[in-house]
């Protein structure tokens, strides 16, 4: 007879697959809705700026101090090896090829996801999406879809935005603080870094992107019509979102390879 806990772990994987098939049975309703969606790019904007331009300042910020201790280490173990010349291009292909995705798709869960799933949890928790289905409008059009669209379409462009400021923050440690030429540092990353290393990060940050955007809506819309619901829904956009994230990244990595 199996154990309570082996019991338990066979419910919590059955219990994880089953909202994986969920969650991906809703994402396949979302992209047949997308073609007629393009009709109104309007609404599509606005939420490119709420999920996008909303969030430029965090990214930015946290861009710009990963960048700088990206330097501050990276110059530490170059040091030892008499290579610190090469900090640009540790740098730049570390931003690219891992930190910069991943990072912008854990601070896009914490701050665009959470105000997804919370906007919509909001509008089910007050009836909204109730009285669209009588009024006979679809609300995974006109609700869910621009706004799962919209952070699919800004999560790239946080992502290049992250990566740019962040090598722009080693760069201020290498050449400002510790001295490295910036002829140099330029350098090394224009012979080093090639168009496959940025098509990765892009890549990377575009399938976070439908993963996080898709998590968001999907916990937003169903979500427990209570405060206390919503909270759960925001909650778990963070922690599924962040998991995903790590485990995609991994499979990503290994087929880039």
């Amino acid at each position: 007879m199996p154990t309570p806990l082996i019991r338990e772990l066979v419910d919590g994987a059955t219990n994880v697959f089953e909202r994986a098939g969920r969650i991906t049975r809703f994402g396949l309703q979302l992209a047949v809705l997308t073609p007629s969606s393009l009709l109104r790019p309007r609404t599509i904007v606005d939420q490119v700026y709420n999920a996008g331009a909303l969030s430029l300042v965090i990214v930015m910020t946290c861009g710009l101090f990963v960048g700088m201790v990206l330097g501050l280490q990276g110059y530490e173990m170059l040091n030892r090896v008499g290579s610190e010349e090469y900090l640009g291009t540790a740098a730049a292909l570390s931003l690219l090829k891992e930190l910069g995705p991943v990072v912008t798709s854990l601070l896009f869960a914490g701050r665009a996801g959470t105000a997804l799933a919370a906007e919509i949890g909001l509008m089910r928790a007050t009836d909204q999406i109730a009285a669209m289905d009588i009024m006979a409008v679809d609300p995974m059009r006109r609700v869910v879809l621009p706004r799962f669209l919209g952070g699919v379409i800004a999560m790239p462009l946080l992502t290049a935005t992250f990566i740019t400021v962040g090598i722009y923050g080693a760069q201020l440690i290498g050449v400002q603080f510790f001295g490295i030429d910036q002829g140099s540092f330029w350098s090394q990353i224009r012979g080093t870094v090639e168009l496959d290393d940025i098509a990765e990060g892009l890549i990377k940050g575009a399938v976070f992107g439908v993963a996080c955007s898709l998590i968001a809506v999907y916990e937003g819309y169903h979500a427990v019509p209570t405060a206390e619901g919503v909270g759960r829904a925001t909650t778990r956009t963070v922690v599924v979102s962040a998991v995903t994230t790590l485990v995609l990244d991994y499979f990503l990595t290994a087929l880039m390879l």
